[in-house]
């Protein structure tokens, strides 16, 4: 089995939004904004080959939306899904499995591109997985979460038939290698990829932890539906990470890509940092 990092581009968002209760006084110091209060955003996906399947995990925001869409996040950087699949040596042709976390748009704006008139999966040869709960909480949203599911990104998806769920079952297997995690506190039924990699245990830490400065326990973002849960769900997976010397893989991290843990007297925070071809 093989892991590669595919970088996607960087967007903007409000760093108040993305730190919730915590002052800029002090987010401000772990990713600086700009004079509108933007910081800066990776969307890091991660790539599985594994056996004859050929595993992506989330694909970015894409590039069908409006130019009006776009003005709203600032997407800047050289990366695109494209570039980074054809580092690696591969095409979105030859994806097998595109598995989303959850369907805000800046985790699966990939999953389908316009030709002409048509909404398309972009991964014509893939199998897209999600699981039934998220899937209806998706398409039929709630008021205030509703602007992060766009239906242009979702429903083709179900239409070309392309689509499977995955039984919501904590620690499901889903290869050899890879189960899955269940969270609720950012939205509902959110999955986190576990993988068994080089003697190492890796998790995909998509928005439970969007990034190294979300490590504090406070640090909960103002977009999660359950801020609460939230606060739970973190402090169990960094004990446990911690106690299991995981790996995490940050999907929103401008900068890092993973990361090791230790317990420090203000708790428990980064170790080692590294890039996921350190591995």
């Amino acid at each position: 089995m093989e892991l590669h990092t595919i970088d996607t581009g960087f967007f903007k968002l409000d760093g108040g939004a993305m730190f919730g209760v915590v002052p800029k006084s002090i987010w401000q110091k772990l990713n600086p904004a700009d004079d509108n209060n933007m910081c800066t955003w990776a969307m890091r996906c991660l790539l599985i080959a594994d056996g004859k399947r050929l595993i992506l995990v989330d694909n970015g925001i894409g590039n069908k939306q409006d130019a009006k869409f776009f003005s709203y996040y600032y997407l800047h950087g050289d990366a695109t899904l494209d570039k980074s699949l054809a580092a690696h040596g591969f095409h979105r042709d030859d994806i097998t499995d595109v598995f989303l976390t959850h369907l805000h748009f800046d985790h699966c704006g990939g999953s389908i591109v316009r030709e002409g008139d048509r909404l398309v999966p972009a991964f014509k040869n893939a199998v897209y997985w999600s699981n039934r709960e998220h899937w209806q909480w998706a398409t039929q949203p709630n008021d205030r979460e509703k602007a992060s599911f766009l239906k242009e990104n979702i429903l083709p998806i179900q239409e070309s038939g392309q689509l499977q769920f995955i039984d919501r079952q904590e620690g499901v297997a889903f290869t050899e290698n890879m189960s899955i995690r269940f969270v609720n506190g950012h939205t509902d039924a959110m999955m986190l990829p576990q993988i068994r990699y080089k003697d190492h245990t890796l998790v995909f830490m998509a928005d439970l932890l969007p990034s190294l400065g979300h490590l504090p326990i406070p640090y909960v973002m103002a977009y999660d539906m359950f801020p609460l849960t939230t606060l739970q769900e973190k402090k169990h997976f960094l004990q446990e990470a911690l106690n299991n010397r995981y790996i995490l893989f940050f999907e929103h991290d401008p900068t890092v890509e993973c990361c090791t843990l230790q317990q420090t007297e203000k708790g428990i925070r980064a170790g080692e940092i590294f890039a996921l071809k350190d591995v």
